[in-house]
């Protein structure tokens, strides 16, 4: 009995402890799904956490890359706004330079048109000053001529008695070549009256030549100068046909050069013609088919005319 109720005990105990082993597995695999689950829940919280910030990361650089390029597009815009103000700013620019310089233009023409308004102001004044100082002077001129021509007058008037008187004398002494010299003298004089009664009116003409007598200098022109050498040439072919005349006058006609110069000029040739025909020699001049006249270097010796 007592075997059978350890028996029983036994079979109670196993029986419990196996209900008891039944119940608490299933407790203890519940408790580890349930720690497992939540280990699970805890790695997949860390694991949206770990993704939630990397997502947030991404964003937030994604962010700051919209931000970049915002900058960036903003900096872009800003300068282009810029290039095309300094556009505007250089195109503003060129205009003013632009009208500037058409106003400078404007303004040279104008000055341009002034200055040649003043120039030909000027060159008409300098004109009108030169016609009357070139008026003034033939007007001078023509005081002076008419003074050599009344000089030569009075001076001819003179020489006509003293040489009627000397071919009276002539007459008186039988010096037939002298007399002849004489009345031909006085038929060259007395064509040079008539030459100079019909000479041609008095064209003034500026001078521009200019020769040095004793120390000094003198001022013609062409025509002076012509008859200055025609007054050597003359001087030296009365000189050398009579040796006298010292007033001799001979182929003066009273234009461009004074009587007192003729007449030293004259006195010059009349000099050494005198002397060629007193010597019977031709050391000053030369006598071709009847025609006398100085040697060219004695000539430039005794007038030496400069052009200027």
């Amino acid at each position: 009995m007592r075997f059978n109720f350890f028996k029983r005990l036994v079979i109670a105990f196993v029986t419990g402890a196996v209900l008891l082993l039944g119940t608490s597995g299933p407790a203890s695999s519940q408790e580890q799904n349930r720690k497992q689950e939540q280990s699970q829940q805890k790695k997949d919280e860390k694991k949206q956490q770990k993704e939630a910030k990397e997502q947030q990361k991404q964003d937030d650089r994604q962010q700051q890359q919209r931000q970049v390029n915002q900058q960036q597009r903003q900096k872009r815009v800003d300068r282009q706004q810029q290039q095309m103000q300094a556009d505007q700013q250089q195109q503003q620019r060129q205009i003013q330079q632009q009208e500037q310089q058409r106003q400078g233009q404007q303004q040279q023409q104008r000055q341009a048109q002034q200055q040649e308004q003043q120039r030909q102001g000027q060159q008409q004044q300098q004109q009108r000053v030169t016609q009357q100082r070139r008026q003034e002077q033939e007007r001078q001129q023509q005081r002076i001529q008419q003074q050599r021509l009344n000089q030569y007058n009075q001076q001819r008037q003179q020489l006509d008695r003293l040489a009627q008187q000397r071919e009276k004398w002539l007459q008186q002494q039988r010096r037939q070549s002298h007399l002849r010299f004489q009345q031909q003298y006085l038929e060259r004089l007395r064509q040079d009256r008539i030459n100079l009664q019909n000479a041609r009116s008095y064209e003034y003409s500026a001078p521009n030549y200019r020769y040095s007598r004793s120390g000094r200098y003198y001022q013609t022109n062409q025509y002076g100068v012509e008859m200055l050498r025609q007054a050597l040439n003359h001087g030296y072919e009365e000189g050398f046909r009579a040796g006298q005349a010292d007033r001799a006058t001979y182929g003066y006609n009273g234009y461009h050069v004074d009587l007192n110069e003729y007449r030293y000029y004259f006195r010059e040739g009349f000099n050494r013609g005198y002397q060629d025909g007193y010597y019977g020699r031709f050391r000053y001049g030369s006598n071709a088919n009847g025609v006398f006249s100085l040697l060219g270097n004695i000539l430039q010796q005794i007038f030496n005319a400069q052009r200027y």
